[in-house]
């Protein structure tokens, strides 16, 4: 007769035996230990176990004897306060574990940040690059400011030249006014000056 219980298979977890423990929600659980842990790391902690210690140690050793419920040695806090050492110190490393947790995923999210703001930086700078090719010698401050100056100078010595050549030829009109012998000057760099800029040059009658 064949066998007919199933032979175990090795692609599946084996089923638990034995006593199940109770599931209780990990989150839940490191929210409460969290707390517990923030409120013993304040000062008030300390300053409320501070009251209670001495009004232990004044309870128990001025009282009467038959009030008394932990004579000397203390034995019953002894105990109490290694108990709260005992529970506080793997709470205390369960909130820092849940720390570094949110630490590490904000550094992850960080360096994410970080490797796109690298590869924009790169972008722009190659779009940059690019752009200074295509337009080939970009302009500088320094070079546009040489060459505005440079241009003033031009205008300037310009318009002294009209100003001077504007004054001889009034000059001249007065004396044909005032009937003078009509001779006229040689002509010199102004008056072609004056013909190039477009205005007539001024001639005899």
């Amino acid at each position: 007769m064949a066998d007919q219980r199933r032979a175990p298979r090795l692609d599946q977890p084996r089923e638990p035996r034995g006593v199940k423990l109770p599931r209780f929600d990990p989150e839940a659980f490191g929210r409460w230990s969290e707390g517990i842990a923030r409120g013993m790391g304040t000062a008030n902690f300390i300053v409320y176990m501070t009251v209670v210690i001495a009004l232990w140690f004044g309870w128990n050793t001025l009282a009467p004897a038959h009030l008394r419920f932990d004579p000397y040695t203390f034995t019953f806090l002894t105990l109490v306060l290694s108990l709260q050492a005992s529970y506080a110190a793997p709470l205390i490393l369960l909130a820092q574990n849940r720390q570094a947790d949110r630490d590490r995923v904000a550094l992850e999210e960080d360096r994410r940040r970080a490797t796109m703001q690298k590869a924009d930086t790169e972008y722009l700078a190659r779009e940059i690059a690019a752009l200074r090719n295509a337009m080939g010698e970009v302009a500088t401050r320094d070079f546009l400011r040489s060459e505005l100056a440079r241009l003033a100078e031009e205008l300037d010595e310009a318009s002294q030249r009209r100003q001077r050549l504007e004054r001889r030829h009034q000059e001249r009109s007065a004396q044909r006014e005032q009937g003078g012998d009509g001779l006229d000057e040689p002509r010199d760099e102004l008056d072609g000056d004056w013909a190039r800029d477009g205005r007539p040059e001024a001639r005899d009658a």
